[in-house]
């Protein structure tokens, strides 16, 4: 999930860190060999406890207002990195897109490195009645010049084992702590929500009454960043090691 999934601009933790209501039981896939040294190479039985999903207890439109997907709205973020300037666009898109029997709310993330597409990626959302938000996958393309190189990271609930997460509670507290996306040795990420009732500026504006996650992966416990969200808003803010790595430059609607 880059921007709306809590993924870390490494790939592995992509999705943009969950383990909270329905995901408290965990799914496992059984695996003969230990570890991911390589990534996902093999196939694998889904565990019989699987999340199961009822489709009646979701809805398209995701209103949470610490992460509101309206259609036709078009998020812009920067950040200075070693390779140049990273601009990234975040569109939420008209168009829905069905996982599980249950309709997701589809966002296009594009970044840019210096001018040059880099990654585009489409990643699905929901909703539940409680108000959790819920991510239930990308089609993730990193690209080289006109050429897409990898699409490693890409995953979708209910395939080859793959469950969904939830990437904002309806009321998040301090010491929260869920899965974002599960898809073993691919996507794995996970956050803890380590304050609320904070102020902070950025580009866009000043914000009240936001909340800082610290979102990590087990894949590569070395990586981790702390991710802020304002009411009406969403994302706003990304934190590296105390330094900010990409904050909210402008907010468009049609």
């Amino acid at each position: 999930m880059n921007t709306w999934n809590s993924k870390t601009r490494n790939k592995q933790s992509k999705q943009r860190t969950w383990a909270v209501g329905a995901l408290a039981v965990v799914s496992m896939c059984s695996v003969v060999l230990s570890g991911c040294p390589q990534g996902r190479d093999r196939a694998c039985e889904c565990s019989p406890d699987a999340l199961e999903i009822n489709p009646a207890n979701f809805k398209a439109a995701v209103t949470n207002p610490l992460f509101p997907l309206v259609p036709g709205t078009t998020r812009i973020y920067e950040g200075q990195t070693d390779e140049g300037l990273e601009h990234t666009e975040v569109v939420v898109l008209e168009e829905t897109k069905e996982i599980l029997g249950v309709a997701c709310t589809v966002v296009r993330d594009t970044v840019t490195l210096d001018g040059e597409v880099i990654e585009d990626t489409f990643d699905w959302f929901t909703q539940d009645l409680a108000g959790n938000v819920w991510y239930f996958g990308e089609a993730s393309m990193e690209y080289e010049g006109d050429m897409v190189v990898s699409t490693f990271g890409s995953w979708e609930a209910g395939v080859d084992c793959a469950e969904p997460g939830i990437v904002m509670k309806a009321n998040p507290s301090v010491g929260d702590t869920y899965r974002q996306e599960f898809y073993e040795c691919i996507a794995e990420d996970m956050a803890t929500v380590i304050a609320v009732g904070e102020t902070f500026t950025v580009p866009h504006g000043t914000f009240n009454n936001c909340i800082r996650t610290r979102d990590f992966t087990p894949l590569d416990p070395d990586i981790e960043e702390e991710k802020v969200y304002a009411p009406g808003v969403g994302h706003i803010l990304t934190l590296v090691d105390g330094e900010r790595e990409e904050e909210l430059i402008d907010v468009t609607t049609k």
